[in-house]
């Protein structure tokens, strides 16, 4: 069936089950909301808040699942064209355009205001994320930045002061004071250094860093933040632009640069890595540094086998940036218990839940105060958090991920443009224009 038929079919069957339910949404007897999300990790965290809600509510009673990300769309794609999809579920500003263009997505907006919902308690920006031609589609729940996590057992051998990395800084010609502590993590199988002029790129026993090579259009985890520290921007506006500027010069710097750190022995090679990913190659001990979000803080400080910490990203030519990035809870355009749902998702992304999420430290809550007592949370456990909060905090630290139509079609044409670059198989002058050029014409 056609991309049109789908969506055409899924806004008939939308209509029909919005028919089947009463003009206000809201049930007379005891309700049962199926709610879905893909972290399975955040469930235990997020039924404290179904209890909670409950005892509110007691007519109401929330049916948490969790699905792994990538059967998470595949499984609610197919969900809300056959009018089956969860009442409430996780949001991702990668889907969620798709959806409300296609009517899937019940509009909040009038509940917002009823309720008197204050939007000024989110992280900066946040809220607006999920605002589309005037109407709400969900109220955020939490917030990333992205960091670097590094091995402390193989900083100290290589002996660099990791007080220094707050200051290290980054450009795309020589990679500043960050490039130079890659090559002095990198190790050969001789025990050499890559700031040895001996060193044996050939033979790598330990790369510097490893890059996440698999970050598609918007390279969250690996280029994004040196990008727009090196003065890059995907788009003309942001949500809904329809200029992409993947053809700029600064954008063609930054990998050329990752590209450097190949040939130069200092990070793995694209076609060795690309299927691990970078956290199998720190859990291996084949590299010292990653880089990696906010919502990694628990798992990776709290590795019993490897002792690791955090640092910000590096400071480029114009400034230390992390993308920022956060989710909602969206309410399907289809259920049959609209107002049920509502108190959900307005209860989720209020102070009471996120306060339960954040003495979990799962992730860093939407709401500023609830984040504070996240960064508690982490410090009364042990864990060093403090860079991403810096980063999220700074003036113009942070810059948020393209929200837009064609996001999958985008997402397509970059990543192979940009894998070409990183594997050594065409040029970024050339390629990424070529590639931008294609990503415009979607918009016409």
């Amino acid at each position: 069936m056609s991309r049109k038929a789908l969506a055409t079919l899924a806004g008939l069957l939308t209509l029909a089950a919005s028919a089947c339910s009463s003009s206000s949404g809201k049930s007379d007897g005891p309700v049962e909301l199926s709610y879905m999300m893909w972290v399975e990790s955040q469930v235990p965290a997020y039924k404290q808040c179904a209890d909670a809600f409950t005892k509110k509510n007691p007519n109401i009673t929330v049916k948490l699942s969790s699905v792994a990300w990538a059967q998470y769309w595949q499984n609610l794609t197919t969900q809300v064209v056959s009018g089956t999809a969860p009442d409430v579920f996780r949001d991702s500003v990668a889907y969620y355009p798709q959806f409300a263009k296609n009517n899937q997505l019940l509009d909040i907006s009038e509940f917002v205001a009823r309720d008197k919902v204050d939007l000024g308690q989110y992280q900066k920006g946040l809220a607006d994320i999920w605002v589309r031609d005037g109407k709400r589609y969900g109220l955020p729940l939490d917030w990333d930045t992205i960091g670097v996590f590094y091995n402390k057992d193989q900083v100290k051998k290589a002996g660099l002061d990791p007080a220094s990395f707050g200051s290290w800084t980054w450009n795309p010609q020589d990679g500043g004071t960050f490039e130079k502590a890659i090559a002095a993590l990198t190790v050969d199988a001789e025990g050499r250094r890559g700031t040895d002029p001996a060193f044996d790129k050939e033979h790598v026993a330990v790369y510097g860093i490893a890059p996440d090579y698999n970050t598609g259009a918007l390279g969250q985890t690996g280029w994004a933040g040196f990008a727009a520290g090196n003065g890059f921007k995907y788009l003309d506006k942001n949500p809904f632009g329809s200029k992409y500027f993947y053809d700029d010069p600064k954008l063609a710097e930054t990998i050329d640069w990752f590209a450097s750190l190949i040939k130069k022995g200092y990070a793995p090679p694209y076609d060795k890595q690309s299927a691990l990913g970078g956290d199998a190659v720190l859990q291996s001990g084949k590299t010292a540094m990653v880089m990696a979000g906010s919502w990694m803080a628990k798992p990776y400080l709290d590795n019993k086998t490897l002792d690791l910490a955090v640092a910000p990203l590096p400071e480029g030519p114009q400034g230390r940036r992390s993308p920022i990035n956060g989710v909602s809870d969206a309410i399907y355009a289809g259920t049959k218990h609209k107002e049920e749902a509502w108190q959900w998702v307005r209860f989720v992304g209020s102070s009471e839940c996120q306060d339960l999420v954040a003495a979990t430290t799962e992730v860093l809550p939407a709401i500023t105060t609830a984040s504070d007592k996240a960064l508690a949370a982490h410090k009364a456990a042990g864990r060093d958090v403090q860079p991403f909060v810096d980063e999220a905090k700074a003036a113009g630290g942070t810059f948020l991920l393209p929200v837009t139509d064609n996001a999958d079609k985008i997402n397509e044409i970059m990543d192979a443009a940009i894998s070409s670059v990183l594997l050594g198989t065409a040029d970024s002058k050339t390629a990424l224009p070529a590639a931008n050029s294609q990503v415009n014409a979607l918009f016409q």
